[in-house]
């Protein structure tokens, strides 16, 4: 039997986390990659719609600056190791066309909150609500959407804007997210929510 949940209300200054929009994640070609035009596409859009209302967006990167840094996880999964400063896998896909004015936090490890200061920033910028996507599904967005809740966010996560090697994993994390942490909906809904706001 499913619980029974509460959708979530919009706030009034909603911020964008792109999730490793980078290359190492949007090309096919890298072993961490996937062939995901559709939700480089589907970030395109949400990114005009925030510059637009002038609302806060933030990207993350995930790289490794040290031999040391995060060596459970890279020694779980090796192919991290191409995330090297610097190179071409680290840097947002430039589909996006990332402006100067939206900052990129470095992380480590999946979460865009861990060992970051992705939380301070979004306070600064007085974000009330955020709107997660990226890459991957059941990776580095699941952790991010998580813990934005566990620092009292409302999460939306459209559905088509997040991605993930694994259908099938990317179908089960998203009726997770949605059964506990995340109201996840189509980016039609989404998009038509935002641009009702204020």
């Amino acid at each position: 039997m499913d619980l029974e949940r509460t959708s979530q209300a919009l706030g009034k200054r909603p911020g964008l986390v792109l999730v490793d929009m980078i290359n190492g994640f949007t090309d096919p070609v890298s072993p961490l990659g996937s062939d995901c035009g559709e939700v480089v596409a589907a970030n395109h859009a949400l990114l005009e719609l925030f510059r637009a209302k002038n609302w806060p967006v933030i990207f993350t990167t995930t790289l490794y600056r040290e031999e040391e840094d995060a060596r459970v996880f890279r020694a779980r999964l090796p192919a991290l190791n191409i995330l090297e400063p610097d190179s071409h896998w680290v840097a947002v896909d430039p589909r996006l066309g990332r402006r100067a004015s939206e900052p990129l936090v470095e992380k480590k490890w999946a979460s865009g909150f861990f060992g970051t200061d992705l939380a301070d920033r979004l306070a600064e910028v007085g974000a009330d609500c955020l709107v997660v996507t990226g890459l991957t599904t059941s990776g580095c967005v699941r952790a991010t959407a998580l813990d934005a809740l566990q620092h009292d966010f409302p999460v939306f996560i459209p559905r088509n804007a997040v991605g993930d090697r694994n259908q099938e994993a990317h179908e089960a994390n998203l009726h997770d997210l949605h059964a506990k942490y995340a109201d996840v909906l189509s980016l039609d809904d989404l998009m038509q929510a935002l641009e009702s706001l204020a």
